[in-house]
Order: C-alpha cells, then structure tokens, then sequence
C-alpha cells in the first residue's frame, strides 16, 4: 500500500493547494466529547433521520423534521418503549411524517436497542464514544445484528453525523482504496471490511490523522465532494 502522502499530495493538487484543503478539512471534526454528552433521545433522533434519508431527498426530510420530533414524542426512547400498538398503527396515516411502515417501525425498535446500549453503558453517547477507534467494523456490525435498518451507508452516515471519528467507504473511498493498492472486490464483503479497516488504521499510525479526515482527503484524491 502507497504511504498516505502521496494521496494527501493528489488531494492538494485536485482541490486548489494545501491551504485550500486544510480549510476544507476544519470544517469537519471529531468531537467524541460532545458525543459523550449526547442525551439518548438525540442519538435515537440521528438514527431516525439517517434511516429516513436513505432512499428520500434529504431536504424533504429536513423539511418534515419538527413534525417528526412531534409525532415520535420527541425521541424519548423510554416514552416510545412503552407506546402500545395503537401509537405505531396510527404513525403510518400521520400526515406530519413520510408514512413509510418498515422505516416507522424500525423507530421501535431502535429506541429499544437505544435503551439497552444505555442500560450497559450508562449512556448511548458513551457507548458510540468509547468504541474502540480501530474496529470501526466491529462496531458496524454490532449497529446491524442488533438495530434496526443501520447496515451499510446509513450506519456509516450515522457515525459521522453524531460526531465520532469514523470513515465512511463511499465509491469514491473505495477507489483511491484501490489504487493505494488495497485489493478490494466489492468493498462489502466481510475481509473487505477488514482490509479497509486495516488501510485506516495503518494510515492513522502513519500520518496521526483523524479517520474523518483520512477519509474525506482519499475522496477529494478522487475529485469528488465527500
């Protein structure tokens, strides 16, 4: 595998110099205090939001939100455990929200999963927080065995979006991937996850960069927003 300054060097080449994209990079930080901090309610609400995103536009999303936090009493997760069948039934003719059942659904049981990461961890927060950094695919596949619709880009998205330092393995990702000399066939097979879990990890020890920011220089060397 070619050493990351040769990537960092083609992303200063693609995206206007360094200057230019270290502006770029400081945009987007790790902040696993922050996460550490995060109340419950709020995680349940990301994992919501990135779950509906998947395969909606965005801004309609977006758009929709206060009525989201309305109709799913505000995320509480002890509140939606205890919401009988009727509170769900009735979810899915709810004009303030987009009416898909599989996706309301996955809000039940992912309040579930999110009270029982706070019961062994004390927080949800601490619990995405203190993951050990090096097995970021470990921590995926715990997200997809036990949560609800959070497998593939929506786990990934998700990680990020809350704040913890985690690479997301866009196409654009995987090819600079390749070309580093990564041997990848999909990029979702089980030893591909592993193979780039390594990259990342070996990348981290060279250059002490964050994987938010390993990530987003190996998709700006493939010159493309990421």
């Amino acid at each position: 595998m070619i050493s990351f300054e040769a990537i960092r060097q083609r992303a200063e080449e693609r995206k206007g110099g360094a200057a230019a994209l270290q502006a770029m990079l400081e945009k987007h930080q790790p902040d696993h205090d922050r996460l550490r901090a995060m109340p419950d309610d709020r995680i349940l609400a990301d994992m919501t939001r990135r779950i509906f995103y998947s395969g909606f536009v965005q801004k309609v999303i977006d758009a929709k939100w206060p009525g989201f936090e309305a109709a799913f009493s505000g995320f509480d997760p002890a509140a939606l455990n205890i919401a009988p069948d009727d509170y769900w039934h009735e979810l899915t003719s709810d004009e303030r929200i987009i009416r898909n059942g599989a996706k309301i659904m996955s809000v039940r049981a992912n309040a579930a999963f999110v009270r029982e990461l706070a019961r062994e961890y004390g927080s949800v927060g601490a619990f995405f927080a203190d993951w050990p950094r090096e097995d970021q695919i470990g921590l995926l596949e715990l997200m997809s065995k036990r949560g609800s619709r959070l497998g593939g880009m929506t786990a990934q998205y998700f990680l990020r979006g809350i704040g913890r330092d985690s690479f997301v393995a866009t196409l654009d990702v995987l090819a600079c991937l390749r070309s580093a000399g990564v041997p990848l066939s999909s990029g979702t097979t089980k030893k591909d996850q592993q193979l780039i879990q390594q990259a990342f990890n070996d990348w981290a020890a060279e250059t002490g960069l964050s994987f938010i920011h390993l990530s987003r220089i190996s998709a700006y060397s493939i010159d493309a927003a990421h």
